[in-house]
């Protein structure tokens, strides 16, 4: 009977931690680092603050792993869209399109107000560069995924980097104006770079 009981806290616990990562990442993005505290996050997310500290003891525990839930939900979409993308001409451009899009939607812009804070918040940043450390790899490995190369071949590695760091750019660029005009030719010369550049 115990264990039965044990099921339902256990999805209400996992429902409610859910709930909290969602909050803060809207939070972060919407009204950025200072504005978003505990309590802030918890009314969104419609839970006590008690509860919210249950999961995350500290604010810091939270946004870490507030951006690391949503860029592992929104690398799998990824995964997922480039897996029913159809191949030959115009896969390449669909890809980098995708990735765009990553760096440019709210995700990057919540964790973009993460890294200016942490650059002024010691404990913070010790968070953020273990995280980015770990994001940075699932997101060069998952482009390796969908654009079905191998790192192992030289300048694979390097090319895949440069996108990514194209990509941040680009989210940069877009984040005090629309910058989606200009952010489509660029997409596109990026994916016929890639094109030329990759083995296949």
């Amino acid at each position: 009977m115990s264990e039965l009981l044990k099921e339902p806290q256990q999805d209400r616990s996992r429902a409610t931690r859910q709930k909290l990562l969602e909050a803060a990442v809207d939070s972060l993005a919407a009204v950025g680092y200072s504005a978003t505290t505990v309590a802030v996050v918890a009314a969104r997310a419609g839970v006590s603050r008690g509860a919210a500290q249950h999961h995350f003891p500290t604010r810091a525990d939270l946004f870490a792993a507030a951006v690391e839930y949503m860029t592992e939900v929104r690398l799998a979409e990824i995964r997922e869209q480039a897996a029913a993308l159809p191949g030959g001409s115009g896969r390449t451009e669909a890809i980098v399109s995708m990735l765009a899009d990553v760096y440019t939607g709210p995700l990057f812009r919540a964790a973009l107000h993460l890294w200016v804070a942490a650059s002024t918040e010691e404990p913070l940043r010790r968070q953020i560069i273990a995280l980015e450390s770990h994001v940075g790899r699932q997101a060069h490995h998952a482009l390796l995924e969908v654009l079905e190369v191998d790192e192992r071949t030289p300048g694979v590695r390097e090319t895949v980097q440069g996108v990514l760091d194209m990509a941040r750019g680009l989210g940069l660029a877009d984040l005090l104006s629309d910058d989606s005009a200009r952010r489509r030719g660029i997409v596109r010369q990026w994916a016929h770079l890639l094109d030329q550049a990759l083995p296949r």
